[in-house]
């Protein structure tokens, strides 16, 4: 992964540089900011690549933004971009829109500047048309637009969701995945967001193949995250979840039924994820509390189900925690 700060650039070169090596030689982009303002400018981004595609977070302060013709002469992208707006900044043309996702394909000119003080944050994952199995003349002819469909809004959070925690894991543990899995979940999300921002622009239909097969992978990262955020619950069950998904249980069902664990086994790995992390940052809180705020139905369970997973006790997993050196060989994994 590449990270860049302009804390690594003296002040008074920071806004040049960004703009010179970064803006334009990186993205192919050129900025603009009054000489005045430079001084206080600030600008980072990190870049992965993951499954066939690029994910940049991008934080500055306010400067102006142009694709301009000549920028696409003398770098052409040939790709497709799918905008995830983080923060209060605006999109193309500098109308401040309510919509967070936009799409533009990358050789289609634009200007635009964030309205407030604010400044960017936002992710942009850059495709290569190459990439994606749907080849039309349309995707050439993708000018920057926010998208207009709200029902598409949460399933596109929860794949860039992912993508951003996959991106921020640089060692992925033998306990949370393969490299050959991870990859695959990488190749999977990003043609998701490709199908997705095609099926807001009426280029992939949704009923079609490749649209369904998008709606699933988008539909089982939102129901992953619903689950995350409804551990507390001991009641936690498919019909509260597929209630929240907007989907039947039965449709639910089919979603787990295609991904490595089903809706239980997700459930408990969830709730020992979040048990975990409680164990190391909170050591001074109770075991029985930790299980409880995790939803497990007792303690009893907890132990059990942490035993089986893992080969200790959960007491003895604090306590490894607090002794051991930060590091993947320190880490308790879970029985194959």
């Amino acid at each position: 992964m590449l990270h860049w700060c302009t804390d690594e650039v003296d002040p008074k070169d920071r806004f040049d540089y960004w703009r010179e090596v970064r803006a334009k030689g990186l993205f192919g982009v050129t900025a603009e900011l009054a000489r005045e303002r430079r001084a206080d400018f600030f600008g980072e981004f990190s870049l992965r690549q993951l499954g066939g595609a690029g994910l940049v977070e991008l934080k500055a302060s306010p400067y102006t933004v142009e694709r301009s013709a000549s920028d696409i002469a003398n770098a052409p992208g040939e790709a497709i971009c799918v905008y995830q707006q983080l923060g209060s900044g605006s999109w193309f043309g500098g109308m401040r829109t309510n919509g967070s996702f936009a799409t533009s394909h990358t050789d289609q000119p634009y200007r635009t500047a964030p309205l407030g003080i604010g400044g960017f944050h936002l992710r942009i994952l850059k495709i290569p048309v190459r990439h994606i199995p749907v080849q039309d003349k349309r995707l050439r002819e993708l000018t920057p637009r926010i998208f207009n469909d709200p029902a598409l809004a949460p399933l596109l959070a929860a794949c860039f969701a992912d993508l951003g925690e996959i991106a921020a894991d640089d060692a992925p543990s033998a306990a949370q995945t393969s490299l050959v899995q991870a990859t695959l979940v990488q190749a999977t999300l990003v043609q998701a967001l490709a199908h997705l921002a095609l099926i807001e622009r009426g280029i992939v239909r949704p009923g079609s193949r490749r649209g369904q097969a998008a709606l699933r992978t988008a539909r089982l990262s939102q129901a992953r995250r619903l689950i995350a955020r409804q551990l507390r619950d001991p009641n936690l069950a498919p019909a509260m979840v597929a209630d929240l998904l907007g989907v039947s249980v039965r449709h639910l069902h089919m979603l787990f039924e295609t991904a490595e664990k089903s809706f239980s086994q997700t459930v408990t790995d969830e709730r020992l994820k979040q048990s975990r992390k409680l164990l190391r940052e909170a050591p001074e809180r109770l075991i029985a509390d930790i299980a409880a705020s995790c939803g497990f139905e007792s303690l009893a369970t907890y132990y059990r189900v942490f035993n089986a997973a893992y080969g200790m006790a959960p007491g003895d997993f604090r306590q490894r925690a607090r002794t051991s050196v930060s590091s993947p060989g320190g880490k308790p994994q879970p029985r194959p």
